[in-house]
């Protein structure tokens, strides 16, 4: 029975945008909880999420930074079904199902057996259970699969009778799932007239394509197509607030690296000197001081593939996700140096990606198979390779064989099963490329230690890597996953995240009480001797396995405490560095100016001569300023270049509406086109005052005591500041991602000022004018499988001119399957003040 307060009453939730979950799904999601009882948590300054106030995170991908630290805390994290299937049942569903961790290979099947032995339907039920997926105990709405040897099954034809339009599907097809722990198509096993039954294994079978492959073929890719900052194109957001350092060993030209330079900066990131200043390093090899250093004080490491990727694609992806975006191990794999390996019924990417992969492991490619090759990689077991193999003693698998040995850094046995397994009318290559590393094997062998050097926020991510592989499923299938819990305990406030800004606001799990029981399967580390022990299956009772990760995390505190004091001393503007490193510094000059003089070319020491007055070298850009509503250089040009350079001397530099800024200063909230295409990069939102007192003085001020305050303009605009600054830093300039909207070309002021702001957000603007054709192509409510149409925007005014337009717009859009909605161009103020997807019907223009 669900609570009073909503079945949602007992849910502190936060939303991971993405690629695959945009901010206007966000923003209708969110009303759907609240009305439903549920809290939506916002986002901290940083644009991170609050781990210690949040009881799930919505995410359709695991593909976010604070992943690790759900797994830690034991967060669930669930795609956006979780949600609907929940109002649609009328109370809060298993979490397992609606993993959105790609090792859950079930996730959101729901199943019914019809017609097999107990004994095949219990197997099959307890391995989908175990792998995400759900057992529907009849043919329902809901049900996506229903595993039987027939179609005669009085359950299969009643569903049919009412529409139903789920599969069915033969056995064999969880069994190949199963042995392989993949999840391959389930096509060639659908019944009425499954292809595994009809078709030979020998028979052609097309090459599947795979965007697992996208940008991750390579190691070290020869060619992108870089442009900079000044192309037009959008900055690569990613970057923002990166501290990247390119390695010592890519050994790039001068041109690559300008070109990555311009286009890390426009993104907002920078490119540092030092690894102890860089938060991202990009590196060939795992090896070198650069390279152990980063790793061990928990620092992001990738190779230029990795980089590439996250320029072309512009959402952030774990190095460790795919196994060519990770440093290559100068001297391969142990095992591999004397292997001659070939492959066969792999094509395009996939091809390229394991040359590039045997290569990597140590052992030689060849593209042709003679009697030396000591291995065949082969997606089919059906080609002449693969029949001329045995008889010459060349050993066959297929490709996860080098991939998991290549992610386990150590060569694996050939006889194990899903290594030599091979559908019959599957093309494995539709599965290659899902393979992942374990963090904790790579420190084993190439960066351990470290801990007497550790700064206290590497120490705090050590511990949190470590909590998050004690909660993690140690082998099997789902081998690295963490479901995480549902219930919290009471005592879950003994370990928060630092939350010294907000002291003043309670964790959700101390706000509410009376928390569900949650029934999960916690992973038990294997002790020495017994790695093949079973995980033991343990009733939590909302307590054991939250009290188990927040004990192991409770020694990070201190560490913690003392992390947050040194950040705080150091992020002042004008201490880049503190304590230990300044005098470092200090040091270091002192050697330089102690240097030998050197000699002139007539032979006299320049020493003995008088010195040549040089002028100072600036310092480095500490702070990147958007000014705007700012009047003290209004009218004379003198002064704003004096103060410009009085500024930049402090390491302050203001910078042009559209580049990467650190900090947007105004004397108050004003909707000027500058201040909200700012806003939308996220920066900190600062009082002019800061640049007036720093110019006063001299002297850099505390930022922090100059944070925008402008109660009025809040109240009027409906927004909250703080609010809006940290939803941009999380949305990353992609708040109106895939929302068209259209503009006509006599608007008020006209419409490129709507446009600079529309695409400041991600959104994609057009004209409309009086001529326009059809920019929406026609379809309809089946085509779009029913789902809801989508809004479609016209910013216009109301002359007689403009309202002319209106009617054919909305016919437009409704050939189309999209709600029209012609709105005043105060809409997109609105909504990207708020940095929030939102709609009120006062903005709508109704025809007279």
């Amino acid at each position: 029975m669900a609570d009073a307060g909503g079945i949602f009453s007992d849910c502190f939730i936060a939303f991971v945008p993405s690629n695959q979950l945009a901010p206007k799904l966000i923003s209708s999601l969110s009303t759907i909880l609240t009305e439903n009882g549920a809290t939506t948590v916002e986002y901290r300054r940083d644009g991170s999420i609050p781990i210690d106030r949040v009881t799930h995170i919505v995410s359709n991908t695991i593909d976010f930074p604070q992943y690790i630290d759900s797994q830690a805390y034991m967060i669930p994290v669930v795609n956006t079904h979780w949600i609907t299937i929940s109002i649609s049942r009328r109370k809060q569903a298993q979490v397992r199902p609606f993993s959105p961790d790609p090792r859950m290979i079930f996730s959101e099947v729901v199943v019914t057996c019809a017609d097999l032995p107990q004994m095949d339907k219990e197997s099959i039920l307890g391995a989908t259970m175990a792998l995400g997926g759900q057992e529907s105990k009849d043919v329902g709405r809901l049900t996506t699969h229903v595993c039987a040897l027939s179609m005669s099954h009085p359950k299969i034809v009643i569903a049919l009778e009412k529409g139903w339009k789920g599969k069915v599907v033969l056995p064999h097809w969880f069994d190949d799932c199963f042995k392989l722990g993949k999840r391959i198509d389930e096509g060639p096993y659908l019944l009425p007239d499954p292809e595994i039954l009809k078709k030979g294994p020998d028979e052609e079978l097309d090459i599947p394509s795979n965007n697992n492959l996208v940008g991750a073929s390579s190691a070290n890719p020869e060619f992108i197509s870089l442009s900079d900052g000044n192309s037009g194109r959008p900055p690569v957001t990613v970057f923002q607030d990166k501290l990247i350092l390119l390695g010592a060993d890519l050994k790039i030209t001068p041109r690559l690296e300008n070109a990555l330079k311009d286009i890390i900066v426009y993104g907002g990131g920078r490119l540092v000197q030092d690894v102890d200043e860089c938060n991202t390093l990009i590196c060939q090899y795992r090896d070198g001081e650069q390279y152990v250093r980063a790793s061990q004080a928990c620092k992001e490491v990738g190779n230029l593939s990795w980089l590439y990727f996250l320029i072309v694609h512009n959402d952030w992806t774990s190095p460790l996700r795919r196994l060519l975006h990770y440093p290559i191990p100068r001297n391969g794999i142990p095992g591999f140096k004397d292997l001659r390996i070939t492959v066969s019924n792999y094509g395009g990417e996939a091809r390229i990606y394991l040359e590039n992969l045997i290569k990597a492991c140590g052992a030689e490619f060849t593209k042709t198979m003679k009697a030396d090759n000591t291995h065949l990689i082969t997606a089919r077991n059906s080609s002449e390779k693969c029949k001329a193999a045995p008889e010459w003693g060349i050993t066959v698998v297929n490709h996860l064989w080098v991939e998991e040995s290549y992610a386990k850094c150590e060569i694996q046995l050939v006889n194990i099963k899903k290594y030599n397994h091979f559908p019959p009318r599957t093309n494995l290559g539709e599965i290659i490329g899902q393979t992942s590393f374990n963090e904790s094997r790579l420190r084993d062998l190439f960066y351990p230690g470290g801990e007497e050097t550790m700064s206290p926020r590497a120490k705090r991510k050590r511990k949190i890597l470590e909590a998050a592989e004690d909660n993690a499923y140690s082998h099997g299938p789902a081998e690295g996953v963490v479901i995480g819990e549902v219930a919290h305990g009471g005592d879950s406030d003994t370990m928060q995240e630092d939350n010294s800004e907000e002291d003043s606001i309670p964790s959700a799990a101390a706000a509410k009480k009376g928390r569900r029981t949650a029934q999960l399967v916690t992973p038990v580390r294997p002790r020495p001797g017994k790695e093949n022990e079973t995980p033991v299956v343990m009733s939590t009772g909302g307590r054991s396995a939250k009290a188990k990760a927040m004990n192991m995390l409770s020694s990070i505190a201190p560490d913690i405490a003392l992390y947050e004091k040194e950040k705080k001393r150091n992020a002042k503007p004008g201490t880049p560095f503190g304590g230990k490193r300044a005098a470092e510094l200090v040091e270091k000059e002192k050697a330089e100016s102690a240097k030998k003089p050197t000699s002139n070319k007539d032979g006299e020491d320049e020493e003995d001569r008088p010195a040549k007055k040089s002028r100072p070298s600036l310092p480095g850009i500490e702070m990147r300023i958007i000014l705007t509503g700012f009047t003290r250089w209004v009218g004379n040009q003198n002064k704003e270049d004096q103060d410009r350079r009085k500024l930049r001397d402090l390491g302050i530099q203001i910078v042009q509406e559209g580049q990467p800024c650190d900090y947007l200063a105004a004397p108050h909230v004003v909707r000027t086109v500058k201040f909200l295409c700012a806003l939308a990069r996220g920066p900190t939102v600062i009082s002019s005052t800061f640049i007036e007192k720093t110019l006063e003085t001299g002297k850099l001020q505390d930022v922090d005591d100059f944070i925008l305050k402008d109660t009025e303009a809040e109240s009027k605009y409906d927004i909250d500041l703080e609010r809006s600054v940290s939803r941009a830093k999380a949305h990353r300039g992609k708040l109106l991602r895939s929302i068209p909207i259209y503009c006509t070309d006599k608007i008020k002021n006209g419409p490129e000022s709507y446009r600079a702001i529309a695409e400041a957000n991600g959104a994609i603007f057009m004209i409309y004018r009086a001529r326009s054709g059809s920019n929406i192509k026609p379809t309809t409510a089946e085509q779009d499988n029913f789902a809801p149409p989508e809004p479609v925007y016209l910013l216009s005014g109301t002359t007689a001119e403009e309202k002319q337009l209106w009617q054919r717009f909305k016919d437009m859009a409704e050939r189309g399957h999209m709600e029209p909605r012609v709105v005043s161009p105060d809409w997109l103020l609105d909504v990207a003040m708020a940095q929030q997807v939102r709609f009120d019907k006062k903005f709508l223009l109704e025809a007279e």
